[in-house]
């Protein structure tokens, strides 16, 4: 869903993974240069941006998941090592 960072408004983000998914109407082929700074002001924040047109999420929606799940499970933290988890007391 919608997310504000910063003074943008990214279409879908996953904080975890420093994900964002954007959704790109043909709007935006106008609109480049403007897209082109707000991807590398999310970039020095630490995010990465993936762009899809509306066509390719309606008639390419696997290929598209795809890609999304790819670079959320490269961008994923490592989950601990069993030694690093913390014992939970009983009760």
């Amino acid at each position: 869903r919608q997310h504000p960072i910063g003074t943008y408004i990214v279409d879908f983000v996953c904080f975890e993974c420093r994900l964002v998914v954007e959704v790109d109407g043909s709007q935006h082929r106008e609109a480049a240069r403007y897209d082109s700074i707000r991807d590398r002001d999310l970039e020095a924040r630490g995010f990465v941006v993936l762009r899809f047109w509306n066509n390719d999420v309606l008639a390419a929606t696997d290929a598209v998941l795809e890609e999304i799940q790819a670079v959320a499970i490269r961008r994923s933290p490592s989950p601990p090592r069993r030694r690093e988890l913390k014992r939970r007391p009983n009760g």
